[in-house]
């Protein structure tokens, strides 16, 4: 069955690929742009044991829920009951030959079987991926790596699987920014893209709003408060290191410009709110905006050629995109009398965005060339700063629909609406990281 074999060095994670089928298949099984996206049923037993041992036996059943769990996230399957199944959850394994009629009979159009064997402290876990009309194996990997590496292994081999159906690696490396009132002051938070382990990045006791992440995810720009004055603190991740932007007036709503360490952001030292170019270390490069009144919330397109931002000139707030190139714009949106918080899609066809109208947010998205509005959300309390996963299949918001502000994170066309995680205070301004 081995076709070729593969060695590849994942941090303390060493996997191999193997199957029969890993090129990709002649059409796509997950369209991703479609409205009515079909959700694919799929099986998931639970790991086989290979030694029998207690904490082999409790790594694999929290190694098949965490497994449903990340794949029932991206809202591209439905996955089914086990207490349903055919067999016993032991008794199909990688290597024997699959009854494949006990699978669809249930329901099932794809399946995974699995592996886990411990021997002192090291784990190895085994994944193949099968379509089971065609009783043909799509992908498989083997893991090699400490206990504490499960999960880790568990969400590359879910990327390896979102790659295969869909072309693309998923969303399963990304984190997602936040700011929450838990601690009693505004602190910027970030937890990994389905809400597992928050981690406090201030904590300064202050205002902290408007997170951005960098294009290598290893830098956030943020407003701060913390000197009084609301300041833009450009700070590495990892590294004591930054820049503060302090001038006269506000310095806020920060957007890194795709692949370059630069980001737009509103400066009103002038006396105007207009959006600047900075460098990564805060220096001024350009103004993008010269018109008088508020311009904010600049939002890059994926090429980094045009940007979309928030403008009062007509009046009320609304979206307007400018080609940096030829300096041209144009209005955006002319539905709604508050427009805010604008979100170019990483596909680049649509941006999202918050409109209010009579003390009610919700959010919408919006062709690029203004055509075929969708309101995502709608009477289920306030629902502001939307923020798109880096593939574009999922959309990250605060809403007060159960009381406190909470993140939430949607389809593209506004379908599974799920609540992300609960800490105490509220939490408000989700980014979702590249």
């Amino acid at each position: 069955m081995l076709k070729y074999y593969k060695t590849i060095c994942l941090i303390a994670i060493t996997s191999f690929i193997f199957g029969s089928a890993l090129c990709r298949a002649e059409y796509d099984y997950i369209n991703i742009s479609d409205p009515f996206l079909r959700k694919i049923p799929i099986a998931i037993p639970l790991l086989k044991v290979v030694s029998g041992t207690q904490i082999e036996e409790s790594v694999a059943e929290n190694a098949s829920d965490l497994l449903s769990e990340t794949l029932e996230f991206t809202g591209y399957f439905k996955i089914l009951d086990r207490s349903a199944f055919l067999i016993e959850p032991q008794s199909d394994t990688i290597a024997a030959n699959i009854n494949f009629r006990n699978w669809t009979y249930v329901g099932a159009e794809l399946l995974i079987t699995s592996s886990i064997l411990i021997k002192d402290d090291l784990l190895e876990m085994e994944f193949r991926l099968y379509d089971t009309f065609k009783e043909q194996l799509l992908t498989g990997k083997r893991y090699k790596g400490w206990i504490n590496n499960q999960r880790k292994m568990v969400r590359r081999f879910c990327s390896e699987i979102i790659y295969y159906l869909t072309g693309n690696r998923g969303i399963f490396e990304s984190k997602i920014a936040f700011v929450s009132t838990g601690s009693g002051n505004k602190e910027i938070y970030t937890c990994e893209f389905d809400g597992y382990n928050p981690m406090r990045l201030t904590n300064n006791k202050s205002i902290n709003l408007f997170p951005a992440w960098s294009s290598d995810a290893k830098w956030i720009a943020y407003t701060s408060y913390a000197k009084g004055n609301p300041d833009l603190y450009i700070k590495h991740l990892k590294e004591k290191r930054g820049a503060v932007v302090a001038r006269k007036g506000i310095n806020i709503t920060p957007a890194w410009a795709p692949g370059k360490f630069e980001l737009a952001a509103t400066l009103s030292f002038s006396g105007d709110q207009e959006i600047y170019l900075l460098t990564g270390t805060g220096k001024i490069i350009k103004r993008l905006t010269n018109k008088w009144g508020i311009d904010v919330s600049p939002t890059w397109s994926p090429d980094g050629k045009k940007i979309a931002f928030v403008s009062n000139r007509s009046g009320t707030p609304q979206i307007y995109i400018k080609d940096l190139d030829s300096g041209l714009v144009k209005r955006l949106t002319f539905q709604g009398q508050y427009n805010t918080q604008p979100g170019w899609s990483p596909r680049d066809d649509r941006i999202v965005y918050c409109s209010g109208e009579n003390g009610h947010f919700n959010i919408y998205t919006i062709g690029i060339d203004g055509k075929n509005l969708v309101q995502l959300t709608d009477n289920e309390g306030n629902n502001e700063s939307p923020s798109w996963s880096l593939d574009g299949s999922l959309i990250a918001f605060s809403s007060t629909r159960d009381g406190p502000s909470r993140i939430y994170i949607t389809t593209a066309y506004g379908a599974d609406q799920r609540r992300l995680l609960v800490l105490p205070g509220e939490q408000t301004n989700p980014k979702w990281s590249p």
